[in-house]
């Protein structure tokens, strides 16, 4: 019996160190960058003070978010893009549902969806912080397109209190809003 505890507790290590690689280290990625479309956006917590930013570049590829923040529960948490480029705290509710253009559903693993605003989970580390870089095909700086992060209200960049399981309508069950960035 001890020597199965042993096993999953090794496998639980193996996973967790899987996804901290996976989404602390990331991979360089090939798509070429515009960085006469590049965004700098500031992240703010709950009190409103900034503790982070990304940077959002276009490429040929969609939009290239280079992470960095402090501040989170360490752990998994998710990531979208929301429909109004306005961060009130403490709830950051100003920034409306997810961004969602094509009027889909919720979820990287829904058959109805995703939202455009849908991305993959991140992690922060023992110290709550993260620093990553992910890619959402769905999404544009360019504006004047329907799928434009910088329409005329501009979108947020929201982290959640936990990571999103991927399918559940509206929001993946991801928890309260913690920081939040606005893009236009």
């Amino acid at each position: 019996m001890k020597t199965g505890k042993i096993f999953y507790i090794g496998c639980l290590i193996l996973l967790l160190t899987i996804v901290a690689y996976e989404n602390q280290f990331g991979h360089r990625a090939s798509a070429r960058e515009d960085p006469s479309q590049t965004l700098v956006v500031s992240l703010i917590n709950a009190k409103g003070e900034e503790v982070g930013e990304a940077m959002l570049t276009e490429t040929t590829k969609g939009v290239r978010i280079a992470l960095e923040a402090e501040g989170l529960e360490p752990g998994i948490h998710a990531i979208h893009f929301h429909e109004y480029g306005t961060c009130t705290p403490p709830d950051f509710m100003s920034a409306g549902e997810h961004f969602n253009p094509e009027h889909k559903h919720h979820g990287l693993k829904n058959p109805l969806g995703p939202h455009a605003g849908d991305m993959p989970n991140i992690f922060a580390d023992s110290h709550g912080r993260v620093k990553t870089v992910i890619f959402n095909p769905r999404v544009t700086l360019a504006e004047g397109k329907a799928n434009s992060l910088r329409d005329a209200d501009g979108s947020a960049l929201i982290i959640h209190q936990r990571g999103d399981d991927q399918k559940t309508d509206p929001a993946g069950n991801a928890g309260r809003r913690v920081l939040c960035g606005v893009i236009k």
